[in-house]
This record gives structure tokens, C-alpha cells and sequence, in this order.
């Protein structure tokens, strides 16, 4: 069985708005609070107590792994039901299953390692939970609570299956006519922002000659919420120009489409009037620099090629040896 896998979960709203707020009462709940009740009876959890699960599909609601905006769902925990009140879960950091207090709340809603589920299926061979968000105490009722996890416990997986958690794992055809539809869309139009979508292997630049020099920055920053789903969902780059015509620095957006084509975003000026003047000065920059020093590999989901929208920070040197 694979050990690559992380308690953490990564839906859409977690990753954009940082960690869930605490709640309780009605449609609520209250993880760390004295509503939070203690568990004293029958579980649904008692019957699979010891039975390691590993999550093998997380899906939105459309049955799909990926969205709109090309965030993917991602199956990664490992848990086991320690006992009526304790979970397990595994951590890569510390490479072993680590115990996590199991909180009741109410109806069917329990909390582990910082996260709110509904459960929504317990059985010997698997597991259904839908992860919740909550915002102000309440359970949200939309995106952020619209993800179901799915269990198979190890033996079921071995022993009738016969097969192999990774490949559980891999997307569905579903979802690679999905993305393929999605990057149709792109390829009609382009330079659009509105249709273009994160690329899973984010765009690659390969420069060919030494006058330029790319790095790309990681955007994670876990205390903001913001995990490594980022560095694909809102790839950036700083790019270093030696004998520029002047020297120069600017931050900007750029769709980079499925033939390797760059194409403008978005970007910011203090004043209007300045607002045309900069928007040339950028599509120069892009055409007589970054096109011609640069081999530009465009964004792929699932090895489908599509338009992708990037962050820049370029940066030119007129004197730079």
C-alpha cells in the first residue's frame, strides 16, 4: 500500500479561504467547544474499529474530480477508528498513523484532525463522508461543503478487488473528457482569462539564450491557508533579462495557450492615462523578449494541452554583463 498519502484535505474553499471557522446548533457544529459532545454511546464507527481505510476517490458533487477552474480533488488520507473516540490518520511528515480525538456534534456530524465530515456511509468495506466548511458556525451550503471522500478498507481492496490503491486512484475517464471539453473551449478562444484554467504540470519555460534567466516562486503558505494546490492553480514566475533596453521591472498576468502562444492579462497602474502606455509596453515586452529568448511549453491537465493563465514578475537590466 502506498504511503504517500497526506491527512490533509484540499477542496476549492479550503485552499482559497484558508482553514474552516468553529460553529455549533442546528445546521451548525462547534469543534472545540463545550457543544461539542463527548461520545457515550453506540457509534456507527464501532463495527470497523481497527480497519485501516485509504481514501480512494474524492469527488465534488458532479461526480468528478476536477472543477471549473481546474482545482483536483485529490484521495490522500489513510485512517483507522483507534477506538470510540480516537482516529487515526496518516502524517508523512512523521512517516506513521498519528491518534486524533473524535468530536461528536450532532445528527451525523463529526470532527478529526481539524476537519468537519457528515457521514454519509460506514461499512466493513468502505467509507462515504462529505466534508463540510463551516463560515460564522454555520455548515456552508455551497462549493465549500460539496466533496465526498471514499474509503476502502485494505483488505477489501487486496483480498476482493484485487488491485492497488494508486490505481484507485488515477481520474476517471469522466474527468479526462471533462478537462478535454474544458481545453476545447480554450483552444476557441484562446487569450481569454474567462476560459483559460489551471493546468495540473503548470507552463515551462526552457530559455535559449543566456541573456535571460526563470525561476519559479512557490506560493504556498500553509499559515494562510494556502497549500501546494497554488503553486498549479496560480503558477509564478520571476523572470531576469540581461542587456535590456532599459532597465525595468513589472509584474503582469499572461495567458499561455495551447501551442505556447503568450498572450497578455492583467496587470496595474496608479493611473488611468497610464493604462494604454503600459499595455504596450508589456505585449512589447512579451513579444521581442520573452517569445523570442524563451521555448514556451504550454499548461497540461491529464497531457491535455490548454490555455492557462500565469503570474509574472520580469524584471530588465540595460547594463546586466
Amino acid at each position: 500500500m502506498t504511503k504517500t498519502c497526506s491527512w490533509h484535505v484540499l477542496p476549492l474553499a479550503a485552499l482559497l479561504l484558508g482553514s474552516c471557522s468553529s460553529g455549533a446548533g442546528g445546521d451548525k457544529a462547534g469543534a472545540g467547544t463545550e457543544e461539542t459532545k463527548k461520545i457515550t454511546g453506540r457509534t456507527p464507527f464501532d463495527p470497523v474499529i481497527g480497519i485501516k481505510y485509504y481514501e480512494v476517490k474524492r469527488r465534488f458533487s458532479t461526480g468528478l474530480s476536477f472543477n471549473e477552474l481546474g482545482f483536483q480533488q485529490e484521495p490522500s488520507w489513510i485512517i483507522r477508528f483507534k477506538s470510540r473516540d480516537t482516529v487515526e490518520a496518516y502524517s508523512p511528515q512523521y512517516d506513521r498513523m498519528q491518534s486524533f480525538y473524535l468530536h461528536y456534534d450532532h445528527g451525523d456530524v463529526y470532527n478529526f484532525a481539524k476537519e468537519w465530515f457528515r457521514i454519509k456511509k460506514v461499512t466493513k468495506d468502505s467509507l462515504v463522508f462529505q466534508r463540510l466548511h463551516l463560515t460564522a458556525r454555520e455548515i456552508s451550503k455551497d462549493v465549500r461543503s460539496d466533496v465526498n471522500l471514499t474509503w476502502y478498507a485494505e483488505d477489501y481492496i487486496s483480498k476482493v478487488l484485487k488491485t492497488s490503491v494508486e490505481k484507485l486512484q488515477e481520474p476517471t475517464r469522466a474527468d479526462t473528457l471533462y478537462i478535454r471539453k474544458l481545453a476545447e473551449k480554450t483552444n476557441r478562444n484562446p487569450d481569454n482569462r474567462d476560459s483559460a484554467f489551471g493546468a495540473r504540470q503548470p507552463v515551462e519555460f526552457i530559455p535559449v539564450s543566456k541573456l535571460i534567466k526563470v525561476a519559479r516562486i512557490s506560493s504556498v503558505d500553509k499559515l494562510l491557508g494556502k497549500t501546494e494546490a497554488y503553486d498549479y492553480l496560480f503558477p509564478r514566475y520571476r523572470i531576469d533579462i540581461a542587456k535590456a533596453y532599459a532597465d525595468f521591472g513589472y509584474d503582469f498576468s499572461a495567458v499561455v495557450d495551447a501551442k505556447g502562444r503568450m498572450h497578455l492579462g492583467t496587470f496595474h497602474t496608479n493611473f488611468p492615462e497610464n493604462q494604454e502606455p503600459r499595455k504596450k509596453t508589456l505585449t512589447a515586452i512579451i513579444e521581442v523578449y520573452l517569445t523570442h529568448l524563451l521555448e514556451v511549453v504550454p499548461g497540461k491537465t491529464l497531457g491535455i494541452p490548454h490555455s492557462s493563465e500565469i503570474n509574472l514578475s520580469v524584471t530588465g537590466r540595460k547594463n546586466s554583463k
